[in-house]
């Protein structure tokens, strides 16, 4: 009896607005931590990455092509697939890193 009492009253000033903008502020929040901010560790992740990138390095492309760095421009890179042939790609088209030249020369 009290509560059907206390519902019917309208709800003021502040406990109001925390009644109302408190579940989006509540899914703002959820939404940050598990989609947004893991997104952007990836990305600050995978520039650094691109940045690293030196002569003599084997990678992957984003194509599943696996090919030693030759040549490195600011926005290129040209690979050696094998001994005769060379492609280039845009310096994102690279997805990983399988051996560094730094730990081949150690």
């Amino acid at each position: 009896m009290l509560l059907a009492a206390a519902s019917n009253q309208p709800v003021d000033g502040l406990q109001g607005l925390m009644f109302t903008y408190g579940p989006l502020v509540l899914m703002f929040v959820v939404l940050y931590f598990l989609l947004i901010r893991p997104q952007q560790k990836r990305q600050k992740e995978r520039n650094q990455m691109l940045n690293a990138l030196q002569k003599g390095d084997k990678v992957v492309t984003i194509g599943g092509l696996h090919g030693t760095i030759v040549e490195l421009t600011d926005d290129t890179v040209v690979l050696r697939v094998n001994d005769v042939t060379k492609l280039t790609f845009e310096r994102s088209a690279i997805n990983s890193i399988s051996s560094s030249s730094q730990a081949g020369s150690k």
